[in-house]
C-alpha cells in the first residue's frame, strides 16, 4: 500500500520583515493562495492543509476552498506548527511547505516524495538547487547547505558555506558549487514526532534555522538536488521576482 502523504503549510501574520505578507494581494489573490494551489497540483500528495493561529487567514483561505487547521500561537517554528497540525491529519509522510516559497513545481515535489518514500531508514528530507550569483550567495535570506558524498546534509547556514580561503577575482558563486536550500521539509511520521519532542537548540536559534535541530540531534537529512527556481518573499521588493518564474 502506498504511503499517505500530507502537505501542511504553516502560516502566520506576524512576519517581522514583512508583516501580514501571506495575505498580501498579488494579481488579485493573497500570496498564500499560490503556495497552497501549487501543492494541490501534486499527484503524490493526498491532503493539503494550512496550519495557522490566525482567524483572518482561516477566513480568507477557507473561501478559496482550502482546509485550514487552527493551532496555538506558541509555536516558534513552522515545523513545530506542522507537528501540532499533524495530530489532526493522519499520514505516513508530512511535508512542511514554507508559506513564502514561490515557484514550487508539482513534478519536482512528486519526484522528491518518491525518493524520500523509498529511503526506508531516512526520517528527514529537503531540496536544494545551485546558487547562480553572488547576490544570492551573500544574501542572508538565502540559506546555504553543504552535503556529504551521499547527499546528506552536513550543515545549513545563512553564511556562504564553504568559505573560500583564496578566492579569485571572479564571482565567488562560480568558484564552488554552492547550493541554496529550498523551503520544503519532508518528514516521516516518526521523524516529525522526534522533531517536536526535541528542545530548540542554541545553534538553531542563532541561525534561526529549524532544520539545525535535526542535525544537532545526530539525525540525517537527505537533500534532493533540483534545478527548480524558487523565490522566498521577505520584502515588498521580492514581489517583482515572482513574475519571472
Amino acid at each position: 500500500m502506498a504511503a499517505k502523504v500530507a502537505a501542511i503549510i504553516p502560516a502566520r501574520l506576524g512576519s517581522q520583515r514583512f508583516p501580514g505578507k501571506v495575505l498580501h494581494p498579488f494579481h488579485g489573490k493573497p500570496l498564500l493562495f499560490y503556495v497552497w494551489e501549487s501543492m494541490t497540483r501534486c499527484h503524490r500528495i493526498d491532503q493539503v492543509a494550512i496550519a495557522t493561529d490566525s482567524h483572518e487567514i482561516q477566513r480568507v483561505m477557507s473561501d478559496y476552498g482550502a482546509e485550514v487547521i487552527m493551532t496555538g500561537s506558541r509555536y516558534k517554528t513552522g515545523s513545530d506548527r506542522v507537528a501540532a497540525a499533524a495530530e489532526k491529519v493522519k499520514a505516513d509522510i508530512y511535508l512542511n511547505v514554507q508559506a513564502d516559497c514561490f515557484g514550487l513545481k508539482a513534478s519536482v515535489i512528486d519526484q522528491s516524495i518518491r525518493k524520500f518514500a523509498a529511503e526506508r531508514k531516512t526520517g528527514f528530507g529537503t531540496l536544494a538547487r545551485k546558487i547562480e550569483s553572488d547576490d544570492e550567495l551573500f544574501d542572508p535570506n538565502t540559506v546555504k547547505v553543504i552535503m556529504d558524498k551521499e547527499d546528506r546534509a552536513l550543515w545549513f547556514s545563512r553564511f556562504p558555506l564553504p568559505f573560500i580561503q583564496d578566492p579569485s577575482l571572479d564571482q565567488r558563486s562560480r568558484q564552488y558549487g554552492y547550493l541554496k536550500h529550498i523551503g520544503v521539509y519532508l518528514f516521516k511520521k516518526s521523524g516529525l514526532k522526534k522533531f517536536a519532542a526535541w528542545p530548540r537548540e542554541k545553534l538553531e536559534k542563532a541561525e534561526s534555522l529549524e532544520q539545525l535541530r535535526i542535525l544537532c540531534n545526530r539525525e540525517r537529512i537527505s537533500v534532493y538536488r533540483t534545478s527548480m527556481k524558487t523565490v522566498s518573499i521577505d520584502s515588498l521588493q521580492d514581489l517583482e521576482k515572482i513574475d519571472s518564474l
